[in-house]
């Protein structure tokens, strides 16, 4: 092939061969990116036939890499990461920890060393951002809860591998033998690393996060879109670029923190929304070229050790992650969709295994096995999907068994009825981080709450054998938001024979009614029309020129029969605090 036209002939045979795969899998069922891999697997050295330059594929690849790193950096919410703090931070470092020793002592078991051990656990144990996040899209999962914790775990995967891929040249030097630590200091070459990745962060948070959203609101002015889509690319490019040169820092490093900084500006749709096709077009020369690297006869070769790799992606990133989210609290069926979708591995796997070979780390055959794992659990991972519903089903018909795997209920909040009330109500719980269970008469309304990812029981609350599963006998406080008052005195009633003790908050809609909630000794019995009255004359009062100390006097000497059962109840984040 003439020289000139390598890069043409390169990118329009890769285009054309990722497309007509990418569509198969796609009319098949899978992910169009097992349709990628696979056109990798043909233009690569393996096949007879060599139309495509595979070393200028590879530095095609390291384009996408930086815009994809781009990309996870620029829609990387720190808010959304502190939201699903409680299950997404330690699940899912202990789901990497576990897998990563699970891939370890699979790969000592073949007698490798290790250094090459580690490192093929560490890129076993990280699933694709591409794969989870286009199976929540094409499912509609996405801004539900499971779905923003699967972006949780997505996120804190993403960063430990970024820290991994710091480092790993800083412990194992390039040239070095595979397991054996570097020559000279390695503490010291760790330490000088660490040193340079934080000046390079605080560089990035101090000046780039004030400077990057400045330049680009400068373009944005001209109303030039091909200058801001330019303005984007440079950023990206740039930082990675610098990042590598001045700091050695890794490029994918420094175009990540590029979308950091990015991410909390008013731009950065416009930013992602520029740079998303030349993102999705170099992402797919990325995956072409982790498949050309890939040789098909490591299956017929190594058939168990392909086997033991798939099933070390099955057992660390599907199952751990599904034992860990019911532990944590989630619901069966949001815990089994994101495990179903996790349940599989991708860049990062790619990038940490080409990194392992070019240092020395990591035998080829090491790649490989990612490799072919990659492969297969891409495909597979619809049936994975499959297999959840049914194991869902299963679970449901066996609530003694989700009982015995999720957490131990302790000082929680039993919230009956979820209508317009009980809503609100949920939300201000949730916002203070208190864990509630809610039992709803309404089976739509139930599936919808699990569907969300909220804890939910089908039941008649005010039944003898219907609260158990909501466990009433280790809570903190009944909140009765139904409004048939004669309804929440038999569920304080069947919620007293499992905890005499318990606190209790119910509405009704009479002073008769709240008179005999006060005489069983519910702690706040609330009347929606005095407290609606209340607000009206607090607001009336303001509004007429009356000082709010003056007002609340009057206010006060209305509401004094039941100042005492409020003050007993305290405030939402008195509950949360207990």
């Amino acid at each position: 092939m003439p020289h000139e036209t390598a890069l043409l002939a390169t990118l329009a045979i890769t285009f054309a061969l990722a497309f007509a795969l990418g569509v198969g899998a796609a009319r098949l069922g899978l992910p169009p990116l097992a349709g990628y891999l696979l056109a990798g697997v043909a233009l690569g050295p393996a096949a007879p036939w060599r139309v495509a330059d595979v070393a200028l594929a590879g530095q095609l690849a390291e384009f996408g890499v930086i815009l994809l790193m781009f990309g996870v950096g620029l829609h990387f919410a720190p808010r959304d990461l502190l939201a699903a703090r409680r299950v997404a931070l330690p699940g899912a470092l202990l789901q990497v920890a576990v897998a990563a020793a699970l891939g370890a002592a699979v790969a000592r078991g073949w007698g490798w060393a290790w250094g090459a051990a580690l490192v093929f656990g560490l890129a076993l144990s990280v699933s694709s951002t591409v794969v989870v996040l286009r199976t929540l899209e094409a499912r509609g999962r996405l801004d539900t809860a499971d779905g923003r914790t699967a972006v949780g775990w997505l996120v804190v995967q993403d960063l430990a591998m970024v820290l991994v891929l710091v480092l790993l040249p800083a412990l194992a030097p390039a040239g070095t033998p595979i397991g054996a630590r570097g020559g000279g200091d390695p503490w010291g070459a760790l330490a000088v690393t660490l040193a340079k990745v934080a000046s390079f962060v605080a560089l990035m948070l101090v000046v780039g996060r004030r400077a990057v959203p400045w330049l680009l609101a400068r373009v944005a002015r001209t109303g030039s879109r091909e200058l801001f889509t330019l303005a984007v690319l440079t950023t990206a490019l740039g930082i990675a670029m610098g990042a590598s040169l001045l700091f050695g820092v890794s490029a994918a490093l420094g175009a990540f923190f590029a979308g950091v900084v990015l991410s909390e500006s008013d731009l950065s749709y416009q930013a992602g929304a520029d740079a998303l096709p030349l993102q999705d077009a170099f992402a797919v020369l990325f995956f072409v070229s982790a498949g050309m690297l890939f040789d098909p006869a490591v299956v017929a070769r190594d058939p168990w050790h392909v086997l033991a790799a798939v099933a070390v992606v099955v057992v660390g990133n599907a199952l751990v992650p599904l034992v860990l989210l019911l532990r944590l609290g989630v619901p069966a069926r949001g815990a089994l969709g994101v495990a179903a979708a996790l349940g599989q591995v991708g860049e990062f796997s790619f990038i940490l295994a080409g990194l392992g070979v070019a240092l020395g780390v990591l035998p080829d055959a090491g790649r490989q096995l990612v490799l072919a794992a990659a492969l297969l659990t891409i495909g597979l991972n619809p049936l994975l999907q499959a297999a959840a519903g049914a194991l869902e089903r299963w679970l449901a018909a066996r609530p003694r068994l989700l009982d015995a795997l999720a957490p131990e209920l302790d000082g929680h909040v039993v919230l009956v009825g979820h209508g317009r009330v009980g809503r609100t109500m949920a939300l201000a719980l949730a916002g203070e981080g208190v864990p509630i269970r809610v039992v709803e008469r309404e089976r739509r309304a139930v599936e919808a709450l699990r569907g969300d990812g909220v804890p939910a029981v089908f039941g008649d609350a005010g039944r003898a054998g219907e609260q158990p599963q909501a466990h009433p006998e280790r809570a903190r406080l009944l909140v009765v938001a139904a409004p048939d008052p004669y309804h929440a005195r038999h569920v304080v009633e069947q919620a007293r024979r499992a905890q005499p003790g318990i606190d209790a908050v119910v509405r009704t809609h009479s002073a008769e009614a709240q008179e005999q909630f006060e005489r069983m000794g519910v702690g706040h019995a609330l009347m929606g029309e005095h407290q609606l009255a209340l607000g009206m004359a607090r607001y009336a009062l303001a509004a007429l020129g009356c000082a709010p100390a003056d007002a609340e006097r009057p206010l006060a000497a209305l509401d004094a029969p039941r100042a005492g059962a409020a003050a007993a109840v305290g405030p939402v984040g008195a509950v949360g605090a207990a």
